[in-house]
């Protein structure tokens, strides 16, 4: 069960992990992997600095997976961490991306 990864070198507590093999538009197959990860009032802006960058070094250390990805998808259950003891859940789907990206 993977627990976690790591988005440029920063590490993320993980659930509900899961990678599968999907066909990008040229018909070839790529990674997906999608997983949830919650979120403090206090790594807000360091985490949506980090997601905005939408292209990353994405390393599952468990399965010693290492490849480029950009997000697909992601959402958030909550839209103001900046209160207080605020925790929010976020879901990330991204994919595989080969070539000059």
């Amino acid at each position: 069960m993977v627990d976690k990864v790591i988005l440029n070198d920063v590490p993320l507590h993980v659930t509900d992990f899961l990678s599968e093999t999907v066909m990008d538009s040229e018909g070839k197959e790529i990674r997906k992997v999608s997983f949830n990860f919650k979120v403090t009032h206090s790594e807000y802006h360091d985490i949506t600095t980090l997601l905005y960058q939408m292209l990353f070094d994405l390393k599952i250390p468990q399965s010693n997976e290492e490849f480029r990805a950009e997000i697909f998808n992601y959402a958030t259950t909550v839209t103001n961490l900046y209160e207080e003891n605020a925790v929010g859940e976020f879901s990330l789907v991204l994919l595989e991306v080969n070539g000059q990206e």
